[in-house]
Order: structure tokens, then sequence, then C-alpha cells
């Protein structure tokens, strides 16, 4: 880890994300900002420290707008380039060290709902710090409220929630300003539209138009009667129909592509050999996990892996629609989802389904950052937070050279891989975190 207050960034190739471009310039940074962006034959500063990025090629830091971090594999996130990262459901009291962590911290900066609302019985078990299970849509505005107040930058309501509990949930939102995202995978009753037009704008892995093309349809349905769905070739024609209709509800799509690839891939999933994955195997941090949740592959493969083709097309002709698509993971989920790592498969994802590399870049930086008003990241410019990554080679020409990481700079500070995953806690410390954790939630410190 280097320490500079001023430096500049020398001779590389700039990805200009904003403007759709690149250009060889460099790059000024004074603490934890870009203080100014040069191009290549402007006369740069004098008595600052340089850095050469002679042959390297510089983007943003990226964003994963769909994970459940934790402190344990937040380093992670790092060393793979990702410098923000959107926290779709968890707990906010569990990431307070992530959340409030200064600007130049080893761990991506933290964009997190509180735990996600949910109906009866509840999919993921009764309340607890994970989630919350009502069916009464005062008790949802009560836990909004609550949420917000912890600090929530936007509320997650899940698939068995009820339509009073969902709109209730939106307008009480909406007098705060904060948004309302979906996971509806699971959902019997509501579908895609139904929450537009009640008022959600976030919809995660594209989740309830598979219900809205095909009422009565839900993963966990008996599946004997939607044999004749050929998920392999979807009805182009009923998606297209249903994403303009969501296009006029200015909806976001969040579809998380990497999750049901890893799934209907196995056992021939995308797993690279780097530092990222030498790390995880070494402290078996989420290895094991996998492992087991794969002994569960034909299931998962019933539920949502044979969803992956159909999630494709969703995206890319919502997309083709100019509706906002952006990048996410959903790490640590299902199998395989490496954090940090996975998303660089998202983007090579995007790209196979027709987004150029420049389109896919910009979902992961620009358009991310906007879709939830980051206006000081997302985008190498004069001002912005210096969020930076140096690659060895150019994705433009290959979106796989994301993966060639040379320098990642957070905040200014300068890192290399090895450095940031000098800082992946012990199991000691997160035991001792978590136990401090329980015992507040459990005499109700925190509420």
């Amino acid at each position: 880890m280097v320490e500079y207050m001023n430096y500049v960034v020398k001779n590389g190739m700039i990805i200009d994300v904003e403007n759709g471009r690149s250009f060889f310039g460099s790059i000024e940074i004074k603490e934890t900002k870009i203080r100014k962006v040069y191009q290549s034959n402007d006369p740069l500063p004098e008595g600052v420290s340089v850095i050469d990025a002679q042959g390297k090629y510089i983007i943003p830091g990226l964003l994963d707008m769909h994970c459940h971090i934790q402190e344990r594999f937040a380093p992670h996130f790092l060393a793979s380039g990702v410098t923000t990262v959107r926290n779709t459901a968890g707990n906010v009291y569990m990431l307070e060290n992530l959340i409030h962590a200064p600007i130049d911290a080893p761990s991506p900066t933290v964009y997190a709902a509180d735990r996600m609302i949910d109906g009866t019985p509840g999919l993921w078990g009764q309340t607890s710090f994970g989630n919350f299970v009502t069916d009464d849509p005062v008790e949802a505005r009560k836990e909004v409220r609550r949420q917000v107040g912890a600090g929530a930058k936007f509320i997650k309501v899940y698939g068995w929630a009820n339509r009073e509990v969902m709109h209730a949930a939106v307008d009480e939102a909406k007098k705060f300003e904060v948004e309302v995202s979906c996971d509806l995978i699971h959902s019997k009753d509501l579908n895609a539209l139904d929450a537009a037009q009640i008022g959600v704008t976030w919809f995660e892995h594209a989740s309830g138009f598979a219900q809205a093309i095909y009422p009565g349809w839900y993963p966990s349905a008996d599946q004997t009667e939607w044999s004749h769905i050929n998920w392999d070739t979807p009805d182009e024609n009923k998606i297209q129909e249903l994403c303009q209709q969501m296009i006029h509800y200015n909806v976001k799509l969040c579809p998380t592509l990497v999750v049901t690839d890893q799934v209907e891939q196995s056992p021939d999933y995308w797993y690279p050999k780097n530092n990222i994955t030498k790390s995880l195997e070494k402290n078996n941090i989420l290895i094991e996990h996998w492992r087991n949740m794969s002994e569960q592959i034909d299931l998962l493969n019933e539920q949502v892996g044979k969803l992956n083709k159909f999630t494709k097309k969703i995206a890319k002709t919502y997309f083709d629609l100019g509706g906002t698509v952006v990048t996410g993971t959903d790490t640590p989920a299902l199998i395989w989802t490496i954090p940090g790592m996975a998303l660089h498969r998202e983007l090579e994802l995007f790209v196979e389904i027709g987004l150029t590399e420049m389109e896919a870049l910009q979902a992961a930086t620009i358009k991310a950052a906007r879709s939830i008003n980051l206006d000081a990241v997302g985008a190498i410019k004069e001002g912005n937070i210096a969020d930076i990554i140096i690659l060895n080679n150019n994705p433009l020409e290959d979106i796989k050279h994301t993966k060639d990481i040379h320098r990642v700079i957070k905040g200014g500070k300068v890192f290399s891989q090895e450095e940031i995953l000098t800082h992946v806690p012990s199991e000691d410390y997160m035991e001792q975190q978590f136990s401090e954790f329980q015992r507040k939630w459990e005499t109700d410190e925190y509420l």
C-alpha cells in the first residue's frame, strides 16, 4: 500500500465511460479525489509523486449492484476492483464497520438496505435480524420507518409479501424519498407488472417477469402443468410486450445473470484461478457453503437454473428499449458467486447477450452509480472520488481483461491485490463480532 497525498497517474489509456470514449492521458489525485484529468499533451504538475501507467488501461471502480456483503469477504470485493456495493438486504447494524469505514479503507463503499420485508410464513423463516415477516400493512409501515431511521438507503420487499404490505411499504418509503426494491422469484400472487404499478422501482434478478408472462407459474409450483414452456427459447413477443410496459414505469433491472448461469453451467461453472480464489480457498471462506449447495443442483436447476436464458432475454430486451440495466451478482448466493470476481463474469455475460464492451462497463460504472444517485463515483472526472482500477490489458478489446488488475485505487489510496487481501479478518475476529451483534440485537440495544 502506497501512501500519497498528491500524485499523478501518468500516461495511461483512460476509458471515459461517461462519454463512451478512451484517450491517452494522466490523472492528478489529491487526497481522496480526482483533482484534474489531463490529455496526453497537457503539461503535468511539478513536484508531485508519479505512478507510471504506460501501457496500462484505467477505468473507474466497479459497482456490484446486488450482493450480500459481509466483513469476512469484503476485501475480496475491493481486490477485484469493486469499489462500491449495493447490499440488497441483510442488517445494517451487522455492516456498521463497513458502512462507516474511511473512504480509503481496504473494503468497498457500502450502500445498504436493511432486512427484507416478507409475508407469512417467511421464505427464510420467522422474523429475525435478517428478515421481517408480516401480512399487516400497518406493521410494514412501522418497519419502513425503523429501517430508514437505522440508516437504510432503500427498502427491500420479498416475494411472499402481499399486495397491501407492498403498497404500504412503497407509500411509506416515498415519504422519506427512498426507493423500494423487490425480489419476486418465489412470488405466488404478485408479478413484476403488479409491483411496478404499485410503485416498486427496482427489480432484482429481473424477478416477477416470468409470473407476468405465465400467470400462475412460480418456482415451487407443480411444474407438470408448465412442461409446455420452453425456457431455452422464450417467447420473444411476450417479453417485448412486457418490457415495453415496464419501461412506462421507468423501473430498473439488476438481472444478476451470473447466479442462474453458474447453476445452469454446473458442474462446468466459471471459476477463475487467481489471487481472489486462492485467498477464499486458503481461509475456506464460502467454499464449503458452495460445495454443500452444489449437492442440490437438480433442485437449483428446476427452480432457477432453467430461467437463465429467459432472464438474459429480459435483460437484453429491456436494455434495447432504453431501460436501466445494471450489473450485480447476488454474492454469495447459490453456487460459486465469488466475491468481487463474480462481477467480472457478469460483465462477460453482458457482452455475451449482445452489449458492447463499453456498454457493459457503463452498466457497472456510470449507469450503476447514477441509478442510485451516487454522483461522485462511476466515472473518471474532476471532483469525483478517486476510485480507480489500473488494468494490464484493454477491456474494450476483450471484457475478460477487467480481471487483469495491476492496481486498485480506493478513495485516493493505492493498493495491490495482495495488500488488500492481507486485511481479510480472522475467524476469531468474525466470531467475536457476530457474538457482540447478537448480544445487542437480543437485548434490543440496536432497536
